[in-house]
């Protein structure tokens, strides 16, 4: 299950996140934005097993409502609309993320106690490490 995921996560460091930005097309004011934000995540799940993931900046607040393996429409945080799907494969969650013939993904994972979020674009590999908020 996603328990080890629910929870408010805040993040303390970003490896790559620019270059990432970078290949899934993200312009420069953008990322200049981005490469600042240091987003809490916050991941609940209802009764009927909705999973609510919400990420907060300064900036924006982006919120996706999903259930596990379920396509959705996501506008993300750079404004791309894209179809998306969560899965759960081997205690990671794995976003896929598909708009205009790209396709983009990001796994996290629980990994001594702290959330370890890997962003994949083709050989672009970004890698953001939150720690639980107690």
């Amino acid at each position: 299950m996603v328990d080890q995921f629910v929870g408010t996560w805040k993040i303390t460091s970003s490896e790559n996140f620019d270059e990432y930005m970078k290949a899934i097309g993200v312009g420069f004011a953008t990322r200049q934005m981005g490469n600042l934000a240091k987003p809490n995540l916050s991941l609940s799940v209802d009764d009927q097993g909705v999973i609510t993931l919400k990420a907060l900046t300064t900036f924006k607040t982006t919120e996706i409502q999903f259930k596990l393996g379920e396509e959705f429409d996501e506008t993300t945080a750079d404004d791309r609309k894209t179809k998306t799907v969560i899965t759960l494969e081997n205690g990671k969650l794995v976003q896929k993320q598909t708009w205009d013939g790209k396709t983009t993904s990001i796994e996290r994972e629980i990994q001594d106690g702290k959330m370890i979020a890997k962003c994949y674009m083709d050989d672009v590999v970004a890698v953001r490490t939150y720690e639980k908020e107690a």
